[in-house]
């Protein structure tokens, strides 16, 4: 812009004074040409004094900016353009205030226009001029109204780096920024944690209510990843039903584990799309920088494996990335490719577990579960398989399976018991389903009210109306109706407004530690059988193992009582004994409270006592302590560190000691891997490790070795046990294998 007309508008407020009519004429002409170039909008012009305030500015100009002359004329520039702080400044060599103050040319710089209503974008240019002295006399220049462009470029900018449907971060976006970030952190020796999310039943959403309705859900889960995640990281959407969270300076597993189930139970909250309701749930895995992997793409890869890990273990879980998921990649890949054959070769079968009368402690329901013993792998839990047979599509004929295996073998019991079985959302969604039920009770002349179906909240997904007309369907049938898993959502209330249940199941979680001191279930036990009982409607209270938790739910009001404090579940033969002799009321049997949880453990771990290793075999292990053999008399009070692998160290003193025996309590307590295991909060700092002289890699197995180095030789004051013959008693003191369990039981009671 600082050719022809620029140099007019120069020429102008000079003064230039012509000498000749043809001067004059020329001089005319240009400012003919100036005013008409101002007049069709094509550009302005602009001019400064000495002092770089603004004493000229075209006509148009004011009026597109919606400005009056006396508002802006005698201002300096700063006061009147405002400097692009985005993108666009960031790429630009040079600011406005900078060229200001150095007197130096203005080449195509955008501008932000201040004192106006409108978001007006300008271009300007302008060339600094002076006296033959070389005193600056001002700015001469010329601007163009860049609003619209800009706005397509930015829209463009837009679409390349967020994603169209929810606004957040795609995937470009997010790799570029956690691969410049790990790269930062390299140098800072700081960590940084990813959570990949994989939506569960989003498929059912789309495939019931249509992709406008699944559109609509993403966004709403967007928006809900944004309130509980607050200000901690960057959340982006990988593509489908994928997110990923970036989450700078976090390495504690507790913490990320405490994050990840409040985004699982965030999640999991009912949608409202368009007048219809889904329910849908989420899976997380999480990984970790640098202890996972130093680069991008490996710890978005780890963060994927366990992502599928969390999946493979029932869904709306967390797990965190371990070497050894790669392994349960395999076993899962080959597991969806044997459960195929697993029916023709009959290796699934049917166990029973009886649902007891709280006030007669009298079986009045056997709740069926599957169980499919390998003919290689042993026993594969349901909670592994049953998601891979909905992803595979498996799960109507295996649904059919169980239904009628369970109608058969109920119809052979000698005492006419109840026989609940657990129905997928998936397998309740087909329109036959009522049909089916139908048919197989013709088919093995069980009585109609002697099936119970158990559903979960899952099955409300499908639209309402449909939902409630096969309740009815149902109901006319003669079959009773459970909700399982009750209290784990935020809205069953609402589905017992209308649905008729005989039955509601009080999850376990309500259960376990109920009888701790300061904890709340006790209260939301009351609460769910008040409910209840005003509802005309059993309860069963799940997963109960202790008698300190029988009492408990007892003197609540629950009405029925299921789990381990009674009788774990049986297989047909064992039912088929029992209801023979007519034996149907059942003793409580278990420990006198509630525990932490405990996990048999058996294998190999290291113990470090003042700079010397030593193996041991670890055997009980809870959040609070552990219980290992390999040490002969180590003294009550001793502090060790236990090594479990992979850089979790877990200090702690003895407790109790006997032979080669010895109960450890932990300083600080472990916190669950999100599945069944538990883990430490903290690990061996790959960061340590390289400053020890190792490269920065991610955590092996034998992470402490690394760190530490060769072992100092010095005098070690226990003696290490390699293989302990508990039976004769070989080593002194070392105890047979049922006080171990009992010792290790004992160990772990924390008062």
């Amino acid at each position: 812009m600082l050719g022809f007309f620029s140099r007019v508008a120069a020429e102008t407020s000079e003064r230039f004074v012509a000498t000749t009519p043809r001067a004059r004429d020329d001089l005319a002409l240009r400012v003919e040409l100036l005013e008409s170039f101002e007049g069709l909008g094509l550009g302005c012009f602009w001019a400064t004094d000495g002092k770089g305030q603004l004493n000229y500015i075209s006509g148009s100009a004011l009026s597109e900016a919606g400005w009056a002359s006396e508002a802006v004329l005698g201002k300096p520039l700063n006061e009147i353009f405002e400097s692009d702080s985005g993108e666009s400044s960031r790429k630009a060599q040079r600011t406005l205030p900078f060229l200001l103050a150095a007197n130096a040319s203005i080449n195509a710089l955008p501008v932000k226009l201040r004192n106006t209503d409108k978001q007006v974008w300008w271009e300007i240019s302008g060339k600094a001029y002076f006296n033959p002295n070389g005193e600056f006399t001002g700015y001469r220049g010329s601007a163009k109204d860049i609003t619209e462009a800009r706005e397509m470029q930015l829209s463009a900018e837009r679409l390349a780096h967020f994603d169209s449907l929810t606004g957040l971060a795609n995937r470009h976006r997010l790799e570029s920024q956690l691969s410049t970030r790990l790269t930062a952190y390299r140098d800072a020796k700081r960590a940084c944690a990813v959570m990949m999310l994989d939506l569960d039943r989003f498929k059912q959403v789309n495939d019931t209510l249509g992709h406008p309705a699944g559109d609509e859900l993403l966004k709403q889960v967007a928006m809900r990843l944004q309130t509980v995640l607050e200000k901690r990281g960057t959340i982006g959407r990988l593509g489908g039903d994928e997110f990923l969270v970036i989450l700078p300076d976090m390495e504690d597993r507790g913490d990320l584990g405490e994050l990840a189930q409040r985004v699982i139970q965030m999640i999991s909250q009912p949608y409202s799309l368009g007048g219809d309701r889904a329910v849908i749930g989420t899976s997380v895995g999480i990984a970790t920088a640098p202890y996972d992997g130093i680069d991008s793409g490996a710890l978005i890869s780890a963060a994927d494996m366990a992502l599928y890990a969390a999946k493979g273990g029932g869904r709306g879980h967390y797990r965190f990335y371990s070497a050894d998921l790669k392994v349960g990649a395999q076993m899962r890949r080959q597991i969806e490719e044997d459960l195929r054959d697993a029916l023709a070769k009959g290796e699934l079968e049917m166990n029973y577990q009886p649902i007891i009368a709280s006030a007669t402690h009298k079986v009045t329901c056997m709740e069926s579960l599957i169980r499919w013993n390998h003919s290689e792998r042993g026993m594969v839990p349901p909670q592994t398989f049953i998601p891979i047979a909905e992803d595979l599509g498996l799960i109507h004929q295996l649904g059919e399976w169980i239904l009628q295996r369970c109608c058969k073998e109920a119809a052979l019991w000698k005492v006419p018991l109840r026989v609940a079985v657990n129905v997928s959302a998936l397998q309740f969604g087909r329109d036959d389903f009522c049909e089916l039920v139908a048919r197989t009770l013709r088919s093995t002349g069980l009585a109609a009210e002697r099936l119970e179906l158990e559903l979960t909240e899952s099955v409300f997904l499908a639209d309402a109306e449909r939902t409630h007309a096969m309740f009815e369907e149902l109901k006319r049938l003669g079959v009773r109706l459970a909700l399982d898993d009750f209290g784990t959502g935020y809205s069953s209330l609402s589905y017992l407004q209308r649905a008729p249940f005989d039955k509601i199941k009080i999850d376990r979680s309500f259960v376990r530690g109920a009888t701790e001191a300061g904890n709340n279930n006790p209260q939301i036990l009351s609460a769910i059988v008040n409910l209840a009982e005003a509802l005309g409607m059993e309860t069963v209270a799940e997963g109960v193992e202790t008698l300190d938790e029988l009492e408990l739910v007892k003197s609540r009001g629950a009405s029925h009582v299921q789990g381990f404090i009674f009788s774990p579940a049986m297989s047909q033969t064992d039912v088929m004994k029992r209801l023979d002799k007519e034996h149907i009321e059942f003793e409580a049997k278990g420990p006198p409270r509630f525990r932490a949880d405990r996990r048999s453990q058996f294998r190999r771990v290291g113990v470090i006592h003042d700079d010397c290793r030593y193996k041991a075999v670890l055997k009980n292990l809870s959040k609070t302590g552990a219980a290992i053999e390999g040490l002969l008399d180590v003294p009550v009070g001793t502090e060790l560190v236990l090594d479990l692998g992979a850089g979790q160290l877990a200090v702690c003193v003895v407790r109790r000691s006997k032979g080669a025996f010895q109960g450890l309590e932990f300083e600080t307590p472990l916190v669950s891997d999100g599945a069944d295991g538990l883990c430490t909060r903290h690990r061996v700092s790959p960061y340590a490790i390289e400053a020890a002289g190792r490269p920065l890699a991610a955590l092996s197995q034998d992470a402490y070795s690394q760190l530490a180095g060769p072992m100092a030789s010095m005098k070690r004051q226990f003696v290490e046990v390699q293989n302990t013959d508990r039976s004769a008693g070989r080593f002194g003191d070392a105890i047979n294998a049922p006080a171990a369990e009992e010792f290790c039981d004992e160990t772990l009671v924390q008062k």
